[in-house]
């Protein structure tokens, strides 16, 4: 009993430190042990629970060891995210710009401007997802914004660029 109170309070130290989401195979394989091990005693095989139980204490405890390097992962993907959909996003409005100048008639750049009031809020929404440590929303969320920037740069794309004024010197 000792061991697999043991193997429990492991996994519950890898669980606290994330290893459910960010390690997950390791953390599966600790709590699969230790199910093992309980099953194990109500069979009364008391030495195998043993070995269940010692080999759950390590896999959550190499868990626990490998959770920060996979919350790393996930923070730097979830960040790279944002910033591709940031960068779309001020695109659309250089372009949405560039047609306010050529004097584009404001009801062909409604769908644009309404695209680019979306991305902006989803941004920031996931700017505190990112802070409170949700990285798996905010790589779903701004999938979903980038392909509707996508949309509204092909509408963009459709209104004519104004021309350039060339600099001459005489």
């Amino acid at each position: 009993q000792k061991e697999i109170d043991q193997a429990q309070a492991a996994l519950d130290s890898a669980r606290a430190a994330g290893a459910d989401r960010y390690a997950t195979s390791e953390y599966a394989e600790a709590a699969s042990s230790l199910q093992k091990a309980h099953d194990a005693v109500t069979q009364r095989d008391y030495r195998q629970a043993l070995n269940y139980a010692i080999d759950s204490r390590q896999r959550a405890q190499e868990a626990l060891r490998v959770a920060p390097e996979g919350k790393t992962r996930a923070h730097d993907a979830a960040v790279k995210d944002y910033d591709r959909t940031a960068s779309r996003a001020n695109e659309l409005q250089t372009r949405l710009r560039e047609a306010d100048a050529a004097r584009v008639p404001a009801k062909d750049l409604q769908i644009p401007r309404s695209t680019l009031s979306e991305a902006r809020q989803a941004l920031q929404e996931a700017s505190a997802a990112i802070t409170a440590g949700n990285f798996e929303a905010v790589s779903k969320s701004l999938t979903e914004v980038r392909e509707k920037l996508d949309g509204a740069m092909a509408v963009m794309e459709k209104i004519p660029r104004p021309a350039r004024k060339k600099s001459g010197r005489n």
